[in-house]
């Protein structure tokens, strides 16, 4: 993993007029299109090596937005909105061309508005741990969530995101929260034409089998699949979500991707 890592580089992009920050791995190939991948609340730190390995097989881009990742990269307004408009311009102007969009948590709620939105630029959805299903639209829900969640996440993922969080603030923080209980996936995922992989891990108490069953039943092609972990399930590990990415890079009907090393390895800081 390691020596993904140091493949692993920043860029930045001049999008509707302000800095738009990004960090990206792999190389642009003809058939194989690009990955973009879009953090949950802000967040880049655990989401990095999943880039890394993605980079095996194609370009991946991992998207710092609103841009907690640096102090001088707030593309957009902390919401689900706002993160779906900057992601939708970033596509269309610096790629031009349908992506494979996997989104996490509440990056799982500003793909969907970004595939409903502009099927043109999205070939593929990947929705890991798509958050808040109804009953966790209400703060004492929500707040008992973020505790049954908590106990299976690793220990290392507090110093991993708390960079991130601490340059977003805790009233960006919140306001990231409340917009994304005030979000309908359950409605916006009607509206898209690709296919749909819902993913969940087994202890992940933000996205219950029934809510991603759900959302996955909502869409026109959709499917979901259950792997080790909770929420934050892609944290040090890269490989298996970028197996999940394979699937949607290769097609649901395609082959089955290779199997991928199993190298968990630290994740890097974003900042």
């Amino acid at each position: 993993m390691q020596d993904r890592l140091r493949h692993v580089r920043e860029r930045w992009d001049h999008v509707r007029g302000r800095d738009f920050r990004s960090l990206q791995a792999g190389w642009w190939h003809d058939d194989v299109p690009d990955v973009v991948l879009v953090p949950g609340l802000g967040a880049l730190s655990y989401f990095v090596d999943t880039l890394a390995v993605c980079g095996d097989r194609a370009r991946a881009h991992l998207l710092d937005v609103p841009g907690f990742g640096h102090r001088a990269a707030r593309v957009c307004p902390a919401g689900v909105g706002a993160v779906a408009e900057a992601v939708s311009g970033w596509i269309d102007e610096v790629l031009g061309r349908p992506v494979v969009l996997v989104g996490h948590s509440t990056g799982a709620q500003a793909a969907l508005h970004v595939a409903a939105a502009r099927p043109d630029l999205v070939r593929s959805l990947l929705l890991l741990g798509p958050t808040f299903p109804p009953e966790q639209r209400a703060l004492m829900e929500l707040l008992l969530a973020f505790v049954r969640n908590f106990v299976h996440e690793p220990p290392a993922l507090v110093p991993a995101t708390a960079p991130d969080y601490l340059r977003g603030g805790p009233r960006e923080i919140a306001r990231f929260i409340r917009s994304a209980q005030l979000d309908e996936p359950e409605q916006v995922i009607t509206q898209v034409r690709c296919p749909v992989l819902v993913a969940r891990g087994e202890h992940d108490a933000f996205a219950p089998l029934p809510w991603v069953e759900r959302l996955a039943g909502a869409a026109r092609d959709g499917r979901v699949e259950v792997v080790g972990g909770a929420h934050t399930f892609p944290f040090r590990r890269g490989a298996l979500t970028a197996r999940l990415v394979a699937s949607c890079v290769l097609g649901f009907e395609g082959p089955k991707p290779p199997a991928l090393p199993k190298e968990p390895g630290p994740a890097p800081s974003a900042g």
